[in-house]
């Protein structure tokens, strides 16, 4: 059997590379689907994505599956369970982004997803060679932050709106000698 070349990250724990194989890069769509992913983003801010990989199904759970509306109720109960909380980051200020985002996700003017989309790139972009080619922001990703502010989401910004690019297939950041670039 031949082992599959992947993005060099992808590669350095079984959590990683079943992540790279099954998940990143993938066209990803779904209100729900979309506020986890943005959620999860801006929990990993200063963290390992490793970190809030494992705790994902305790995030999963603790936020009533990233349900929006459920989330946007929450109230300081919610919060201080969710401080207590050892299966997921507690951080008060993550915490409530997320409550605060959810309240605005409910009150978009179009569903979640395909505001997000709408920022995404068109046209062809070149292969990222190696790990060092990928960027960090875009100007794609610098909008999405721009125009999510001015919406009323907080903790975000154009470094976890091009991850969250990235994680769903909005951008596909494979470098040249992945698997997955190939497909």
């Amino acid at each position: 059997m031949t082992e599959l070349v992947r993005c060099p990250w992808g590669d350095s724990t079984e959590d990683y590379q079943r992540y790279h194989d099954e998940e990143w890069g993938v066209e990803l769509r779904g209100v729900p689907e979309m506020f986890e992913r943005l959620t999860l983003e801006g929990f990993q801010s200063g963290l390992s994505w490793l970190t809030i990989l494992r705790k994902r199904e305790a995030f999963r759970a603790a936020f009533e599956h990233f349900d929006p509306k459920k989330v946007a109720a929450f109230d300081e109960a919610d919060v201080e369970r969710l401080m207590a909380d050892t299966g997921i980051v507690r951080n008060r200020q993550k915490i409530t982004a997320a409550v605060r985002n959810a309240g605005v996700v409910t009150g978009l003017d179009q569903p979640l997803d395909e505001l997000l989309w709408s920022f995404a790139p068109t046209g062809r972009r070149r292969r990222p060679r190696t790990v060092a080619d990928v960027p960090a922001v875009t100007p794609e990703s610098t909008a999405m932050a721009k125009a999510l502010r001015k919406l009323g989401f907080v903790f975000i910004g154009p470094t976890t709106c091009y991850a969250l690019m990235q994680a769903t297939g909005m951008v596909d950041d494979h470098v040249a000698t992945c698997w997955r670039a190939r497909r």
